[in-house]
């Protein structure tokens, strides 16, 4: 058997990717909830029906993330950041530092040649340092989280925001919107303050390029372009960036199985 299943249990979204070998075959995300079991059950349930697999065809099973334990049925448990990494590395073996934008922290890690973590930051534990500001914001607005991105892209002033919290800075966007100020205005503001956190973790760390970026953070192009922006360079992203820990996680169970296993790029 060579398949493979890598879970990511977040504060805000569970992961899941099946592999054959290394390769990516498919993958699952739902809402995290309280129940993490629950999540982990039904994540391994889709992946294996989509393939027309069984729990007992999966060679190995590797969990990660906040909610790792509640990975009942896994077989291995490794770092968020060695999976980040390693998922990273499988795509883009050229990159030297990596940007992951979750939900409640931003994480910049250094990964060497052979793709091992060599040493790593991540911001403090507050919704202004992760995707959740911009999720909250969007709650404001009152716009889809999906529409953020395109919304501040049409932006003619972006506001700046006074405040590096979240809960603060949501004060600040009702005050704006009361105020009149376009909702891209605001959207375009909430994506420079949170690009302005994470060039700063990142620069704390010390660039390396080239640099890549992953996490939910990472399907807000305007976003990445803001972080880009702000570090001066150009970043690598990955077709699916939101997926890429569960990736590695997948990754780590087909090494425990097989230390040989061929690395590829997921589709």
């Amino acid at each position: 058997m060579n398949w493979f299943v890598g879970i990511d249990i977040g504060s805000s979204y569970s992961k899941g990717v099946i592999t054959k070998g290394s390769e990516l075959v498919g993958w699952h995300i739902v809402t995290s909830g309280a129940d993490y079991q629950t999540c982990a059950e039904t994540i391994m349930t889709v992946l294996t029906e989509r393939v027309g697999l069984t729990k007992n065809d999966i060679a190995g099973v590797a969990a990660t993330g906040s909610g790792a334990d509640g990975v009942r049925y896994a077989s291995h448990r490794a770092s968020d950041i060695i999976c980040t990494a390693r998922g990273i590395h499988s795509i883009f073996p050229q990159a030297r530092t990596v940007i992951d934008i979750a939900s409640l922290s931003t994480k910049a890690i250094h990964v060497n040649e052979q793709g091992v973590v060599t040493n790593f930051t991540v911001s403090d534990k507050c919704a202004a340092g992760g995707g959740r500001f911009i999720e909250v914001i969007a709650n404001v607005l009152r716009v889809e989280l999906k529409d953020f991105g395109p919304l501040s892209a049409n932006s003619a002033t972006p506001v700046t925001f006074g405040t590096g919290c979240a809960v603060f800075g949501e004060s600040e966007a009702i005050t704006r919107v009361s105020e009149g100020i376009p909702k891209e205005d605001i959207a375009a503001g909430v994506n420079r303050a949170l690009a302005d956190n994470i060039s700063s973790l990142v620069r704390r760390l010390r660039l390396e390029e080239p640099c890549a970026v992953c996490g939910g953070g990472a399907l807000n192009a305007t976003l990445v372009t803001a972080v880009a922006d702000e570090l001066n360079t150009s970043l690598l992203i990955p077709a699916h960036p939101h997926i890429i820990t569960a990736y590695g996680a997948a990754i780590t169970a087909a090494s425990v199985a097989n230390p040989s296993a061929n690395k590829k790029q997921p589709g």
